[in-house]
C-alpha cells in the first residue's frame, strides 16, 4: 500500500513537472510547514473543545495528516531513502531506548531510563 501511496505522489508531482522545485531543503521546509498547518488545528483550543469537536475537525485533521505524509514519501523517494526500511530501523532503537519494563505508562524521555 505504501507503495502506491508513494507512486501516486509522484505521478501528482511530476504530471505538474514540479520535480524542478523540490530539492531537499525546500522540501524539508515544505514538510515543516504543513505539520505547523496541523498544529495550527488545535492551537487556542483546550482540551474540552478538541473532545467536543473532534467530529468537526476529523477531515481537516486527515487533510494536514496526508500534506504531511506527501512530503515525507517524496523526500524519501528523491533521497533514495527505503522509508519503510528506514521506520523499521527506528522502530527497534524507539523498542530500545523505551523497554517496555521501563516505560509503560511514564512520560519520561528515555534518558530518565539509564542508571
Amino acid at each position: 500500500m505504501l507503495f502506491n501511496i508513494q507512486k501516486r505522489v509522484l505521478e501528482f508531482r511530476d504530471d505538474r513537472d514540479w520535480k524542478q522545485f523540490h530539492n531537499p531543503k525546500d522540501s524539508a521546509i515544505s514538510l515543516a510547514l504543513e505539520a505547523n498547518e496541523l498544529l495550527e488545528i488545535f492551537q487556542w483550543k483546550s482540551e474540552e473543545e478538541i473532545a467536543q469537536k473532534l467530529g468537526d475537525l476529523k477531515s481537516d485533521i486527515g487533510d494536514e495528516l496526508s500534506d504531511v505524509l506527501f512530503w515525507v514519501l517524496l523526500m524519501a523517494h528523491d533521497l533514495n531513502i527505503d522509508i519503510e526500511d528506514a521506520f523499521e530501523k527506528k522502530m527497534l532503537r524507539n523498542e530500545e531506548k523505551y523497554p517496555v519494563e521501563k516505560a509503560r505508562g511514564k512520560k519520561d524521555k528515555y534518558t530518565e531510563y539509564e542508571e
